[in-house]
C-alpha cells in the first residue's frame, strides 16, 4: 500500500511538471498591464474639414497680383551733382572744386496711363537729372512734378508717348492686420523683385515723423523705397518707404506710406501744386514721455488732449484740455498716430466729426479743419510756424515765420523766437514757402539764413 502511495505521488508531481512546462515554454499568454488613472486624457478637437491643398499661404494665390503689379514698378535712377573734397584754395579764396555725379536709385508706380509716377521724396531730393526703366527695359528722362518732404512723396511724370500698365489706389483705411501683402520694387537694382508678407500694424508712428505708416513684413531692401506695396488682389495700397534696420538691410520690418495719404497728396500736387494740409489744432504729450507716465496719460486707449490751439478749429469746436478722442468719423482711435494718418487724406475746411470722452460722458463734437500754421522743417530739424498780427506788431515786420522750435545742435545759436526772413536771397513770406526753400537747398553747398530778433536787428547765419 505504501508502494502504492509513493507511485502515486511520483505521477502526481511529474505531471505537475509537464503541465508547468507547457505552459512557460509552449503557450502564448496575453498580458494587460493595468494602471490606476483617475482621469482619461482628453484633447479639443476641431472638425473643421481639411482642406486638400493645405492650410494658409498654400491656398493663396500670389501670381495675379504680381503680374498686375511688376509691369506698373518702375525703376527710378536721380543723378546728383555733388563739389568733391574740399581743398586749400577753396577754403581761402573761394574758388569751386570739380562736380562729381551722385548716382541714387529707387522705385515709382506708375498710377496713369499717360506717365504720372508716385514714388519718395528721399528717392529723387536734389536731383538734377531724373532716368525712369520701364519693367520692359525702355527708358525715359522723368520731369519732376512736384513733391512733399513732410509725408516722402513725390510726384514724376514721362512721355511714353503710349497707354502704359498702371496701378489703381486701393483704400488702405480697410487694410487688415493679419492681411497678405506683396512688395513690388528693385532692390539692389534688381528689377521686378516682388516679396510677400502680412501687415503687421497699422498708424505706425517713427520717431518724430508727423506721419503713420502701414508696417509689413514683406522683405524690403535698399532699392525698393518708392515702389508699391499691393493686396492679394492687385491694389495699390502703400509706398514702401522705410526699413527699420541696424545694418541698412532688411531684417524684419519696413514700413509704407498708406495710400490714402498718398493719394491725396498727389492730388493736391497735380490740382494745386503744392499740398493742401487740414488739421485739428490739438497737442498730445508722447505717451512715453515723463509727463504721460506720472499723469498716467500712457494707460489712455485714444488720443488725451493736452492743448488747443488758438484760432483752430479745435477751439472753434470747444474742444478742452483733458478730453480723450475715442474716433474720428468711423475710424476707432487709440493713439496719436490713429489721428493723424486719417486727418492726414483730409483738406483745410473739411468737416469730421470728434467722439470724445470729457468728465465720463461721450461727446460727438463736429469739428472743421483748418489750414496748418505750423510746420517742421526736416531739413534743420527746426519747428516754424505764421506769424500772428500780435508777432508782427513786436516784430515790426510783415513777412518771415517764427521759429519756435529748435534741436539740440542748434541750440547754442539763439534761434527759437526769432523770426526766419530768408533762405539765402529767397524771401519767406509763410510756412509753406520756407518748407520749399530748404527744400531746395543743396547738401553739398553752404546756406545762409537771415533773422530778425526782438530789438529789430537783422542776424545771419551760414551752415555748412
Amino acid at each position: 500500500m505504501k508502494k502504492i502511495s509513493n507511485l502515486l505521488l511520483v505521477a502526481v508531481f511529474a505531471g505537475a511538471i509537464t503541465l508547468g512546462t507547457y505552459k512557460l515554454f509552449f503557450e502564448n499568454t496575453n498580458y494587460t498591464v493595468i494602471t490606476q488613472e483617475p482621469k482619461a486624457n482628453t484633447f479639443q478637437t476641431n472638425y473643421t474639414p481639411t482642406s486638400p491643398k493645405g492650410a494658409g499661404i498654400n491656398e493663396l494665390d500670389f501670381t495675379t497680383a504680381a503680374e498686375i503689379t511688376v509691369n506698373a514698378v518702375v525703376h527710378v535712377k536721380n543723378v546728383t551733382l555733388g563739389s568733391g573734397p574740399t581743398n586749400i584754395m577753396e577754403f581761402f579764396y573761394g574758388s569751386k572744386s570739380s562736380q562729381t555725379p551722385q548716382i541714387g536709385t529707387g522705385s515709382g508706380v506708375i498710377i496713369s496711363p499717360d506717365g504720372y509716377i508716385v514714388t519718395n521724396n528721399h528717392v529723387i531730393s536734389k536731383a538734377n537729372k531724373l532716368q525712369v526703366t520701364l519693367n520692359n527695359n525702355k527708358i525715359y528722362d522723368a520731369e519732376l512734378v512736384g513733391t512733399d518732404p513732410n509725408s516722402d512723396i513725390a510726384l514724376l511724370k514721362i512721355d511714353a508717348k503710349k497707354q502704359l500698365p498702371y496701378l489703381a489706389f486701393g483704400d488702405s483705411d480697410n487694410v487688415k492686420i493679419g492681411e497678405w501683402v506683396l512688395a513690388v520694387g528693385n532692390p539692389f537694382n534688381l528689377t521686378s523683385t516682388v516679396t510677400a508678407g502680412i501687415v503687421s500694424a497699422k498708424a505706425r508712428a517713427l520717431g518724430q515723423i508727423d506721419q503713420s505708416f502701414i508696417q509689413t513684413d514683406a522683405a524690403v531692401n535698399p532699392g525698393n523705397s518708392g515702389g508699391a506695396l499691393v493686396n492679394t488682389n492687385g491694389d495699390l495700397v502703400g509706398i514702401n518707404t522705410a526699413i527699420t534696420s541696424q545694418t541698412g538691410s532688411y531684417v524684419g520690418y519696413s514700413f509704407a506710406v498708406p495710400s490714402n495719404i498718398a493719394k491725396k497728396v498727389v492730388e493736391d500736387i497735380m490740382e494745386y501744386g503744392n499740398v493742401l494740409k487740414g488739421i485739428i489744432g490739438i497737442t498730445s504729450p508722447p505717451m512715453n514721455s515723463p509727463y504721460a507716465i506720472e499723469n498716467g496719460i500712457n494707460e489712455i486707449e485714444g488720443v488725451y488732449v493736452d492743448g488747443v490751439e488758438a484760432g483752430s478749429g479745435a477751439e472753434d469746436a470747444n474742444i478742452q484740455s483733458g478730453d480723450i478722442i475715442k474716433k474720428v468719423d468711423n475710424i476707432d482711435v487709440r493713439k496719436f498716430s490713429d489721428l493723424i494718418g486719417y486727418i492726414s487724406t483730409k483738406r483745410p475746411k473739411d468737416e469730421v466729426e470728434l467722439t470724445l470722452i470729457r468728465s465720463n460722458e461721450t461727446l460727438i463734437v463736429p469739428v472743421t479743419l483748418k489750414e496748418r500754421q505750423a510746420l517742421f522743417i526736416a531739413e534743420m530739424g527746426i519747428k516754424v510756424k505764421n506769424l500772428t498780427e500780435e508777432d508782427k506788431k513786436q516784430f515790426k515786420t510783415e513777412t518771415g515765420v517764427k521759429i519756435i522750435e529748435v534741436p539740440e545742435l542748434y541750440r547754442g545759436y539763439g534761434l527759437k523766437g526769432k523770426i526766419l526772413l530768408s533762405v539765402g536771397e529767397d524771401k519767406i513770406n509763410n510756412i509753406q514757402e520756407a518748407k520749399t526753400l530748404f527744400g531746395r537747398i543743396s547738401r553739398y553747398g553752404k546756406t545762409s539764413i537771415t533773422m530778425l530778433n526782438k530789438k529789430g536787428e537783422r542776424e545771419r547765419l551760414i551752415f555748412q
